[in-house]
């Protein structure tokens, strides 16, 4: 897990809260799926032959949680919880890699991360504040010392804090385009963001995410925490205020992202409103 906050501000009273989310994925979604429970069939991890793009299959939690996946696909008219979207070689400066090299995780953050903008229709705040999400694999460490260099990216439903993902629809291509439906974006509900269950905002809630700020640029080096939650905490007051229309008092709060995921490239926090719809 990553250093990440969520402050929460009540205009002009304070007070700080943490919240864990994992690294190179929008906000997550604790979510429930459709199906029988049933593990889902699996074939070889030791491929070594590149995977294929458009290939469904039923991912969970702890099959996105390892390195790799050997989980067989399904027809994509099914149920189904992932879609791969992008797939390639590695470059070749990781011939000779660690196979749990760190540059992996930065290089899949922006190769991912950029693909799977394109794949859904929406840019990087639209993806950051959306109930899907993206989980990437690479060979397994046999078919690694066999030479395999290769990447799979899948686009999930849902995020990784729940016991399951939701189903997506026969294509999740353009699913964010124009103006995504609620079941698509994410809300909170509860007293504080970190301390409110994320939800899709067709759901009960109290906050919802409205927009995401820049904290950095690409090439800057971390600032450290406190300047990342200042940036943010000042950044999202007058972006939740201007959407309000100003008031003299509104709540507010943001996610502000660690260390690691700085590293691996993300250079914003996300900002939210208190919000009954």
């Amino acid at each position: 897990m990553t250093d990440d906050r969520t402050p929460v501000l009540r205009r002009p009273l304070g007070r700080l809260d943490r919240l864990g989310l994992l690294l190179a994925a929008p906000l997550l979604l604790t979510a429930c799926g459709g199906g029988d429970g049933d593990e889902p069939e699996q074939v070889s991890a030791d491929t070594v032959e590149t995977p294929e793009v458009g290939l469904c299959r039923v991912l969970g939690p702890s099959d996105v949680a390892e390195p790799s996946n050997s989980t067989a696909p399904v027809d994509c008219a099914e149920r189904h919880t992932a879609e791969t979207f992008a797939v390639g070689p590695l470059p070749d400066r990781f011939t000779d890699a660690a196979y749990d090299s760190p540059d992996l995780g930065a290089f899949a953050y922006k190769t991912c991360g950029r693909a799977f903008g394109r794949f859904v229709g929406g840019d990087e705040s639209r993806v950051m504040r959306s109930t899907v999400s993206w989980a990437w694999f690479r060979p397994s460490e046999d078919a690694w010392e066999q030479g395999a260099r290769w990447y799979r990216c899948d686009a999930v439903g849902g995020g990784v804090t729940g016991e399951a993902y939701v189903d997506l629809p026969e294509t999740a291509e353009g699913l964010l385009a124009g103006v995504p439906q609620d079941r698509w974006t994410v809300c909170a509900d509860g007293p504080t963001v970190s301390e409110g269950e994320k939800v899709a905002c067709t759901e009960p809630h109290t906050w919802r995410a409205v927009s995401t700020v820049p904290v950095g640029e690409d090439d800057d080096p971390w600032p450290g925490d406190r300047v990342v939650e200042v940036t943010s905490r000042d950044a999202c007051s007058s972006q939740v205020g201007a959407l309000l229309g100003y008031p003299l008092d509104y709540e507010f709060g943001w996610t502000a992202f660690g260390e690691g995921q700085w590293e691996a490239g993300n250079r914003r926090s996300i900002c939210w409103a208190r919000t009954d719809s």
